[in-house]
């Protein structure tokens, strides 16, 4: 089983990496909070892995921290949610508001999260809310503010298409993003639109 993994970004996207580790290529699925800290195409990279093994499948899953990791293995733990709904709620949710929301039993803000019902938001409530790992106050990394530009806008318009929200609603969030965050970049301007939308 492969644990964890370091080398070199081949390609970036917002749920799929692919790293280059001694010449070989591995293709990891990555929830939106560990792009977000990750560098550019090129750059040198650390990731906690899990391996997910089935009949017809093998796939990994990265994450930049251990809570990210802790909360993906509670969350497939539970009936009826598989690797890539985990990934669908740890992308919607940064992994401190996602603790917050399950603690507070705020079912309306889990059903948010594209592929998400209600059904599923009551199960993650009420399996989680007394198992949730600890949570240390992170440090808040600083971000260099870059220029803001059209081709940020179809970036993160095209990430959150892709995540499964509907196009209307995801031009809205990045209209609303960009009046709150004018001179963020990428990755600022994408995370304040997913907060728009968890609205």
């Amino acid at each position: 089983m492969i644990a964890h993994l370091r080398g070199r970004i081949l390609e970036k996207h917002p749920n799929r990496i692919a790293v280059d580790v001694n010449g070989v290529g591995y293709d990891v699925f990555v929830p939106l909070s560990t792009f977000y800290g990750i560098g550019d195409a090129g750059g040198e990279i650390a990731l906690r892995i899990y391996t997910h093994v089935r009949e017809d499948t093998l796939a990994l899953y990265g994450f930049a921290t251990r809570l990210e990791q802790d909360l993906f293995e509670r969350l497939i733990g539970i009936s009826g949610i598989g690797p890539k709904l985990a990934l669908a709620v740890l992308s919607g949710l940064e992994p401190y508001d996602l603790v917050r929301a399950i603690e507070r039993g705020d079912v309306a803000r889990l059903t948010n999260i594209p592929g998400v019902g209600k059904k599923t938001s009551e199960r993650i409530v009420l399996e989680l809310k007394d198992r949730l790992p600890k949570v240390v106050d992170a440090a808040v990394a600083t971000e260099t503010p870059a220029p803001q530009s059209s081709e940020v806008r179809d970036d993160v318009l095209s990430a959150l298409v892709n995540l499964g929200y509907h196009r209307p609603l995801a031009e809205k969030a990045v209209a609303a993003a960009f009046t709150v965050t004018p001179d963020g970049g990428f990755e600022r301007t994408l995370k304040q639109a997913l907060r728009e939308l968890a609205k």
